[in-house]
């Protein structure tokens, strides 16, 4: 990889993080598709990513990029947390229960705990 290479992705995901951090998530989308192009294998590009598809919806693509962020980092207890939220909501409860379970065992957040909780009340 060039140096101008690494430079575009990182100024890519730089651009991405601001536009989701101001609410401008399908120009951060954008971005982020863009870093991801260019640096397929950063987790914290997938897993923004992921956290831009979630806001906007697109549940299971957020699934991917949160799975491809675990498979990156497999002690990334937020990975962990998205995408069990993201396969709640694409109807996956006994899969969410389980990547619950470690968000929660790594990190016992509150908003993690409530989502286990979901999660375990639908399966």
């Amino acid at each position: 990889m060039t140096d101008e290479h690494d430079t575009a992705a990182y100024g890519a995901f730089q651009d991405g993080l601001a536009l989701l951090h101001s609410g401008d998530v399908h120009a951060a989308v954008v971005a982020l598709e863009r870093a991801r192009t260019l640096e397929p294998a950063q987790g914290s590009i997938r897993e923004a990513l992921a956290r831009a598809y979630f806001r906007i919806g697109r549940h299971r693509d957020a699934a991917t990029e949160f799975e491809y962020a675990v498979d990156l980092d497999p002690v990334n207890d937020y990975a962990h947390f998205g995408l069990g939220l993201s396969l709640l909501r694409v109807g996956e409860p006994a899969r969410a229960r389980r990547h619950l379970k470690l968000a929660v065992a790594m990190r016992p957040r509150d908003e993690y705990c409530e989502a286990l909780a979901e999660a375990e009340r639908r399966t």
